[in-house]
């Protein structure tokens, strides 16, 4: 099964918005086709955007977090890593996928997209990670 993290983004925008790619990732997570991993910084920061940016109400947290608590499995970040320094915040992710052993980070950041690989993570855009092909191994 494919590992993967995902940037706040991207979880908030398949929330967010009932079509598009994020939605197509946050789908492929429920149907059990990839299994994605989160952290409770990422929760967080996602409760913060989805009330800052869209106005949601407790309630409209509470049922956005409850759907990715179902989609994910959240981990516990062994690390607190300094990889990013023009965006610390994206350093959150990194904790999460390096933590999870995820195989893929997905971001619509250019600051993670420029690495490329981290760790043995392949950082991809949204587009190029729904490209692969289920199951594709790691180059």
């Amino acid at each position: 099964m494919i590992r993967v993290t995902a940037d706040t983004n991207i979880i908030v925008s398949g929330l967010v918005y009932r079509r598009g790619k994020p939605y197509a990732l946050l789908q492929r997570a429920l149907s059990g086709e990839i299994s994605p991993t989160v952290s409770q910084p990422i929760l967080h920061e996602m409760a913060d955007v989805l009330v800052r940016k869209f106005d949601a109400t407790p309630e409209e947290v509470a049922e956005a977090q409850q759907i990715i608590c179902v989609a994910a499995r959240t981990v516990k970040p062994a690390v607190q890593l300094d990889v990013i320094k023009e965006d610390p915040d994206d350093d959150r992710i990194f904790d999460c996928a390096v933590s999870a052993r995820s195989d893929y980070m997905v971001t619509g950041d250019n600051h993670p997209l420029r690495l490329g690989v981290y760790n043995g993570i392949r950082i991809l855009s949204i587009s190029d990670f729904l490209d692969l092909a289920p199951g594709q191994p790691l180059p």
